[in-house]
């Protein structure tokens, strides 16, 4: 009975891997291509209509932790309440923070 059920199964895996088509993709007989798109010079075959475009599937462009540096401090990363410092107008720097004495 089980020796059955396992030859059914793999039966059945068989018949179901055996229903691919290899080979390009091609209409019915008796069938022809849909027409050209207004401005397509040359017919595209399936392997070329199916790759995404670089716009689909874009490259990434930079390594982000490739290097690690340490970032310059943010003057306006103030904790909640406070005010950032001014900018010094001549060097357009934050000006220095003083400690009121």
């Amino acid at each position: 009975m089980k020796l059955q059920r396992v030859l059914l199964v793999i039966g059945v895996a068989l018949t179901a891997t055996a229903c691919g088509k290899v080979g390009d993709l091609e209409p019915r007989s008796g069938n022809a291509l849909p027409p050209k798109a207004y401005g397509q010079t040359t017919d595209d075959a399936a392997r070329v209509l199916t790759t995404p475009s670089a716009q689909a599937r874009p490259g990434r462009a930079d390594e982000l932790l490739k290097r690690s540096e340490r970032r310059a401090d943010d003057p306006f990363d103030v904790a909640p309440g406070e005010a950032p410092a001014p900018l010094n107008p001549k060097d357009r720097t934050p000006a220095a923070k003083t400690d009121p004495e």
